[in-house]
């Protein structure tokens, strides 16, 4: 049997500091941290409040400037962009998902799912809306706005609106942060699945090792540094590097 191709590298920081203030105020939120995102898997970044995980997914995703080293996003430098490109390539090639939803509430399901690609200026590819949609379990609520809709239709929404431009990688901030159990499962799932069946990279920043144990591979992340790596993890792996931390 011929050797399993690697995936491939959809993203990656390469000796990335972040530092906030200056002089003796100095504050080094991300300091020399290098990590590759690999193609068509779900990567969790993990560590207590202040660790740096969202500051680094901030400059992975091209939402912050890094201080020292670089950003790629598969060959593009992105550390190299000006501000006009790297808007451009936000809107082309990354998705978001953010704790908060972040929905138009004047506008209607649909209409908050194609918004981004049609302020690109593209037309909405329907086969492959459609496809999200019945993925994400909206097909009936697509006329409602977000004030119709449960906090975990929202986020629904919010998932499939990341996912309708054919993005290279979706960026997922704490997504079940403001859902209850039942739907937070719920999104969970629908990454998950985004990954296993249609082949979607996704970076997820969580406190939650549950949410975690989604993941193919966790990241741990402590005083801006990368700690510990786990790859296919479980609930009680990821709480044994969260009680130790340093131990690779």
């Amino acid at each position: 049997m011929a050797p399993k191709k690697k995936p491939g590298i959809a993203a990656r920081a390469s000796k990335v500091s972040k530092f906030y203030g200056e002089g003796e105020a100095r504050i080094a939120a991300l300091d020399n941290v290098s990590v590759e995102i690999e193609k068509g898997r779900l990567t969790a970044i993990m560590g207590p409040s202040g660790s740096g995980k969202s500051t680094l997914m901030h400059v992975m995703a091209g939402l912050d400037t890094v201080s020292k080293g670089t950003v790629w996003l598969g060959r593009v430098n992105m550390s190299a962009l000006k501000e006009k490109e790297l808007t451009k390539l936000r809107r082309d090639k990354i998705g978001f998902v953010f704790q908060s939803f972040n929905l138009i509430p004047t506008l209607t399901a649909i209409e908050n799912i194609t918004l981004p690609t049609e302020i690109a200026g593209a037309k909405p590819d329907q086969d492959w809306v459609d496809q999200i949609v019945a993925k994400v379990g909206l097909t009936d609520r697509l006329t409602h706005r977000p004030s119709e809709l449960s906090g975990g239709q929202q986020q629904r929404v919010a998932v499939a609106r990341a996912l309708a431009s054919h993005p290279e990688i979706v960026f997922a901030d704490e997504p079940t942060g403001n859902l209850d159990s039942k739907s937070g499962s719920e999104v969970l799932g629908l990454l998950r699945s985004s990954v296993d069946e249609l082949g979607q990279t996704i970076v997820m920043v969580t406190h939650d090792a549950p949410s975690a144990a989604y993941a193919d591979r966790v990241v741990f992340l402590a005083d801006g540094q990368v700690t510990a790596e786990l790859n296919s993890p479980t609930v009680d792996q990821i709480l044994r590097k969260i009680k130790a931390p340093t131990r690779k």
